[in-house]
């Protein structure tokens, strides 16, 4: 997690506010559905998503989520698993959808094992948002031409790739934040490397549902 300046800034530039439905794609340790579930208050929903093609994950991705929403206080958060292209399945109509450090995965044999493909979960993630809603992607940038040859082997994706497929799917650019840029980051190592973990340079895009 970021300190507590960045916190806001992302979660005001995701238009996450009390009320807000909000599903939270591959939510790791939960703090991001924490976080959200306490800004949307009781009015409000997270969905806690754990894409099917992680669920076997030792660490029990789905268990721990399913332990948060039983957390005091914790109950507008649901943990939901299915296929990632299931996701319309499983979750209600959503004014946010957001994706932390996931997107480049989508690139990846492991998410790809079950068939989903980047066009696919973009139209699942346009079938689930409300008109008007915000399709928010934070990721680690590749170099400038490198596409997404990087997201396999250095879990990396260049910006420009992620505009291009997420607007061949309807989507409009709405923003971008510069807020997690490192312009000392070389876009040669992989991200979970000592020298670079935790300070990647780091793109932030809101696409919205027209």
């Amino acid at each position: 997690m970021y300190d507590q300046a960045k916190l806001s800034e992302l979660t005001r530039f995701a238009r996450i506010v009390a009320g807000s439905t909000v599903i939270d794609v591959y939510p790791g340790d939960g703090d991001w559905t924490r976080l959200f579930s306490d800004i949307v208050g009781p009015e409000g929903k997270v969905y806690s998503f754990v894409p099917a093609e992680v669920a076997h994950f030792r660490n029990d991705p789905v268990g721990r989520m399913q332990t948060l929403a039983k957390e005091p206080g914790r109950e507008n958060v649901e943990a939901v698993s299915a296929d990632l292209v299931a996701m319309p399945e499983v979750t209600q109509p959503a004014d946010v959808l957001w994706l932390h450090l996931f997107y480049h995965d989508l690139h990846t044999a492991l998410i790809q094992a079950k068939g989903a493909t980047v066009a696919d979960f973009n139209r699942a993630v346009s079938e689930r948002l409300k008109p008007g809603g915000s399709y928010v992607i934070v990721d680690h940038a590749a170099a400038v031409r490198a596409g997404t040859s990087d997201a396999q082997s250095l879990h990396r994706i260049e910006p420009a790739s992620v505009r291009e497929e997420v607007e061949a799917a309807g989507f409009v650019l709405d923003a971008e934040s510069n807020i997690l840029a490192n312009k000392d980051d070389a876009h040669s190592i992989k991200v979970f490397d000592p020298s670079i973990k935790g300070e990647t340079d780091r793109f932030t895009y809101r696409f919205l549902k027209i």
